[in-house]
């Protein structure tokens, strides 16, 4: 994203339970601008997988997602906001944004997580006891990204790495329910939600080469995240992939890809 480049620092701004409404009046006043929102999520890893026989291997992916998103629950939450030219929000600062919002409800010494996946995200930095006691209380939470203009619009385009779980944490936030029994049922509420949907691991399957994804890697590193990165960082890189796959390897135009969720479109 060359409109990065140059002395202007990327701010990772913290949301908790305490700045929660001031958070998302700015993002209210972003988003009509600053239409590409890439997303990441952490949660506590995998934990379950289904058996059986499935006609399809997107059935079985789909099953799998919902059973993890369904027993688990959401740690933290990155967002990244862009225009078409890859320019960041400043929000009156001398300062790139970027939120990253930590969500209070998963207790580590009570609720069911994937022990690798909790170790990498200690080392990372997440504080699950502050976390607990300062983070983001979820149904405050979905009841405001319902009405910031970041869903149910058909101007937003969301772009995530691995939408199935991104998508799957944010529907089970927006709905206060299960993910729907069906993966058809499923993909009708993301298309609801998020109408327009770039899925980088779909659209890297039509790089050229080998040699194309290698170019790709190199990515702006973000002074001070280091090689460990939270939710918010990793929503940067996501923001990043995807311009440099539609500037590089699609000509800019990107539109025919959009819709598809890797591993469980039909």
């Amino acid at each position: 994203m060359s409109t990065l480049q140059g002395d202007t620092p990327i701010h990772i701004r913290e949301v908790g339970n305490d700045n929660l409404d001031d958070e998302f009046a700015l993002i209210r006043e972003v988003v009509d601008r600053f239409n590409y929102v890439a997303v990441d999520t952490k949660f506590p890893g995998a934990v379950s997988r289904p058996v059986g026989d499935f006609e399809n291997m997107g059935d079985y992916n789909y099953l799998n997602l919902k059973n993890n998103v369904d027993m688990l629950k959401l740690i933290q939450l990155g967002l990244t906001f862009s225009d078409e030219n890859g320019n960041l929000p400043t929000c009156g600062t001398d300062k790139y944004c970027i939120w990253q919002f930590n969500f209070r409800e998963f207790n580590v010494t009570e609720d069911m997580f994937a022990g690798d996946s909790i170790e990498m995200l200690c080392q990372c930095g997440i504080d699950f006891k502050k976390n607990n006691e300062e983070g983001v209380d979820v149904r405050q939470f979905s009841e405001l990204l319902m009405s910031s203009g970041v869903v149910l619009n058909d101007d937003v385009k969301c772009v995530t790495f691995h939408s199935g779980y991104d998508l799957g944490f944010l529907l089970k936030l927006l709905t206060g329910r299960s993910l729907p029994d069906t993966r058809a049922g499923f993909l009708d509420l993301v298309n609801i939600f998020f109408p327009m949907v770039y899925d980088i691991k779909h659209m890297l399957k039509f790089c050229n080469s080998l040699r194309d994804l290698i170019k790709l890697a190199v990515v702006p590193e973000v002074e001070g995240f280091g090689g460990c990165h939270q939710a918010g960082s990793d929503s940067f890189l996501a923001a990043c992939t995807f311009r440099k796959l539609r500037d590089s390897f699609f000509n800019g135009s990107t539109e025919e890809y959009a819709g598809v969720l890797s591993g469980l479109s039909f």
